[in-house]
């Protein structure tokens, strides 16, 4: 039983560090001379990095992936929280709903924002607010990271909704 526990515990921090690496890291969008995420643009040449704020035409779709990914983070560091007082106070025999449903709100959370960023990003990498051009890019690490992210609080907002406390 102690096995399971150590691996829910895990799984369970490994989701959350997926989550910060993929919200922070500026790898959403890469190309030969740039980088580009929610949060700003880096040309490697010069390692000049642009914020990107509301002067951008796409501005509100970045603030919805940027908004939902912090959730997502939130949620799955509440959940982890929740998860640890939960063990300690549930009777045997019960579930832990609660953390299962924080953590399919993380879920939820960076599935919105991986397809908000899937759907919105050639209107994203074509404006002309950007100081090199960044249409011809393809999609980086931590976009796929994201995703595996929403893979791994999806599996674990289930096996928290399977489980139950024993002694």
């Amino acid at each position: 039983m102690l096995i399971l526990l150590a691996f829910i515990i895990v799984f369970h921090i490994t989701s959350a560090a997926l989550l910060f690496i993929s919200t922070i890291d500026n790898a959403w969008w890469v190309g030969d001379n740039f980088s580009t995420d929610v949060w700003r643009m880096c040309a490697v040449n010069t390692s000049t990095c642009m914020a990107i704020t509301d002067q951008f035409r796409e501005y509100h779709s970045i603030q919805a992936v940027q908004a939902t990914m912090i959730l997502s983070t939130i949620f799955c560091c509440v959940a982890f929280l929740v998860f640890i007082l939960q063990l300690f106070r549930l009777k045997q025999g019960e579930r832990f709903v609660l953390t299962s449903i924080i953590q399919l709100l993380s879920c939820l959370c960076v599935m919105i924002a991986a397809s908000i960023y899937t759907d919105r990003h050639e209107e994203l990498h074509k404006s002309s607010e950007y100081s090199i051009e960044v249409s011809e890019g393809q999609y980086g690490y931590s976009f796929v990271l994201a995703w595996i992210a929403f893979t791994f609080t999806l599996i674990s907002g289930v096996m928290y909704l399977v489980l139950r406390k024993r002694k």
